[in-house]
């Protein structure tokens, strides 16, 4: 099970992290930490689109070109949390947030398996 959450209400060029805690583990046995992980989000009347992703070890990311400078994923395989630092925010960042866990590598959303429950993110300018 993944839980995003951490989004709120932020002003134009300021700051969040997102967090996402995993628990559990899937029926054939495997663990948050065996899994990428990825962040995603959705505007509404958008569809969803990528945001950054991370190798299960933690060695690689890659992020989309709309948030490449301005945000970190990392993650802490010891205590089952991922985590999306966003910077210098723009209202165009105004969306829910997803964290997924995936067996494959990449930006794209059908990379990923299992998928939390959002949490929204608000810019205001």
């Amino acid at each position: 099970q993944l839980q995003a959450y951490g989004g709120g209400l932020v002003q134009s060029g300021g700051s969040l992290r997102l967090s996402c805690a995993a628990s559990g583990r899937t029926r054939s046995g495997r663990t948050f930490s065996t899994f990428h992980m990825g962040w995603f989000r959705q505007s509404p009347g958008k569809e969803r689109e990528s945001v950054a992703t991370i190798t299960w070890s933690g060695s690689s990311t890659d992020y989309a070109g709309s948030v490449k400078g301005r945000s970190t994923i990392f993650r802490d395989n010891a205590n089952n949390t991922a985590y999306l630092q966003m910077n210098t925010l723009k209202p165009e960042d105004t969306a829910v947030y997803y964290c997924a866990a995936g067996r494959s590598y990449g930006l794209g959303p059908d990379l990923y398996d299992y998928w939390g429950q959002g949490t929204l993110v608000t810019v205001s300018s």
